[in-house]
């Protein structure tokens, strides 16, 4: 019994044990299904509302309570399409033909060759030189309904038949209405109505870093759109027939074709004409300019009402403002524009201005550099009265100026030898140039105009200061450190001046007066 007993006792045991047991793994089952039920409800509930956050920061959601994000959706737009839609329709194929009148050597390639002539003789065959078309091929934009279209002058410059092709394949002929060399913008007329247009914009509000388009017909392929942002503003290339140039560049993709073309901001509007890019191969590597639509519209409103353009004319001429320059004029810093030359008579002649002037504003606006001073004057009509704010010996004054009409002047050309003349040559050693009197036979071979005294440059030496100052062969040494120059004596007591600086030159260089330092 005893046996039987304490085996009972202990299943009695054991079954009390068990029963503990599964109570707690129940308690804790229990526990652990709320905590998982708990944690995936949270977890939910903040997704949710992170959800619901991110959709209202993003512009999704309309409650009106994201006002004050200032979300433009164009900005984050996947898609160009609708400002495609609406741009595209405005811009047009035009073909050029142009007539080059061959030569006699043109038009009989052989009669220059030996063999040729000993089997004719002096009896060449009989034949009128035919003339050659080229054929060009360019953009354009429709600004007014009436088939009034914006292009560069470089794409019609001397044809004499121009066709315009429409998005829709309709094809018109174009009479050119007034072309401006001086800024590549050409006016054309077509007989059409109510056509789509592009409206111009406001190029002066244009960023860099702006989202552009650029539409247009490279290579012949009509309603090409490529896309890119404004990479500067206020370029100059140098490349335009007088240089007014103050063009937007921009990485969207420009080939040939494209020029005339429009290039349009997300809200497509206008903001520049297609005119040039910088390429090695040329073909598009990424740098292209635009002409602003600011100054596309003043051109364009003067050719539409006069046939030609108007421009205000100072009679200086300018330079930027370097840091040796500076120092050399004892200016705080490089802001404002250098005057290297005053023309006898001119506005700025009877205004007071002089040379070594620095111009800091105009009517009050701060002027940047010399293209955005020419571009001021030039966009301001003649016979308008200007105010200008100077620097004279770190004195600041005002002068007023009334403007002639700006005339495009030649310069001369270098035409050889400098040192045709009699005189000995001399040598600046410390400038490492050799320079020999101006002469007027030296003069008239430079074709310089107006110019006398200083010292002609007939070689630079490799490597010398002069040659790293970008001196040439040809230039004319006017002054050196403010004290006019035309002797070795003059040279040697000039150059004295200048002490640790760098030495202040005045040159003339094919009629055009500059600074350099060296």
């Amino acid at each position: 019994m005893k046996n039987i007993d304490t085996i009972q006792n202990q299943k009695g045991g054991i079954i009390r044990k068990n029963k503990r047991f599964l109570v707690v793994g129940g308690l804790m089952l229990v526990f652990g299904l709320m905590l998982v039920f708990t944690t995936t409800f949270l977890s939910h509930r903040t997704n949710g509302q992170t959800l619901k956050a991110t959709e209202q920061n993003s512009g999704l959601l309309d409650n009106g309570k994201n006002a004050d994000l200032n979300v433009n959706p164009r900005t984050a737009a996947a898609s160009f399409a609708d400002i495609v839609e609406k741009a595209s329709p405005a811009v047009v194929t035009i073909r050029a033909d142009i007539v080059n009148q061959a030569s006699e050597q043109d038009a009989s390639p052989f009669f220059n060759n030996p063999l040729f002539r000993q089997f004719f003789g002096d009896r060449l065959p009989q034949g009128k030189p035919q003339p050659r078309t080229e054929h060009a091929l360019g953009s354009g934009v429709i600004v007014a309904s009436d088939g009034t279209i914006l292009t560069n002058n470089h794409v019609v410059a001397g044809a004499e038949k121009i066709k315009v092709e429409l998005s829709n394949r309709k094809t018109f002929d174009a009479k050119v209405i007034g072309t401006d060399p001086l800024s590549d913008l050409a006016v054309l007329k077509i007989e059409a109505r109510d056509l789509p247009t592009l409206r111009l914009g406001d190029s002066d509000r244009v960023r860099v870093g702006d989202v552009v388009l650029a539409i247009g017909n490279p290579l012949g392929l009509q309603q090409t759109v490529t896309s890119g942002i404004i990479s500067a503003k206020g370029r100059q290339t140098g490349l335009s027939d007088g240089s007014f140039e103050d063009f937007l560049q921009t990485d969207a993709p420009i080939n040939q074709g494209n020029s005339g073309g429009a290039l349009v901001d997300l809200n497509g509007d206008l903001i520049g004409i297609n005119s040039q890019i910088l390429s090695p191969s040329g073909g598009n590597i990424g740098i292209g300019f635009a002409i602003p639509s600011n100054m596309a519209k003043t051109v364009m409103d003067q050719l539409i009402k006069n046939g030609k353009v108007h421009r205000g004319m100072l009679g200086i001429g300018i330079q930027d403002i370097t840091s040796d320059l500076a120092e050399n004029f004892g200016l705080k810093d490089e802001n404002g524009v250098l005057v290297n030359s005053v023309s006898a008579g001119s506005p700025a002649d009877k205004a007071g201005i002089k040379q070594g002037d620095v111009i800091t504003a105009v009517g009050g606006v701060k002027v940047g550099d010399s293209n955005e001073l020419r571009n001021r004057v030039a966009n301001t009509a003649p016979g308008s009265d200007i105010s200008l704010t100077i620097l004279r010996d770190g004195k600041e004054q005002s002068v007023n100026a009334k403007l002639t009409e700006f005339t495009l002047e030649k310069t001369g050309a270098d035409r050889g030898n400098p040192g045709g003349g009699s005189a000995d040559s001399q040598t600046g050693n410390q400038l490492g140039v050799t320079l020999q009197s101006l002469t007027p036979e030296i003069a008239s071979q430079l074709g310089l105009k107006d110019v006398s005294g200083g010292l002609v440059i007939t070689e630079v030496g490799a490597g010398s200061k002069a040659e790293e100052a970008g001196l040439r062969r040809g230039d004319v040494i006017l002054q050196i450190n403010r004290q006019n120059v035309s002797n070795p004596d003059e040279v040697k007591a000039a150059l004295a001046k200048s002490g640790e600086k760098p030495a202040l030159l005045l040159i003339n260089r094919q009629n055009q007066t500059i600074f350099v330092t060296v």
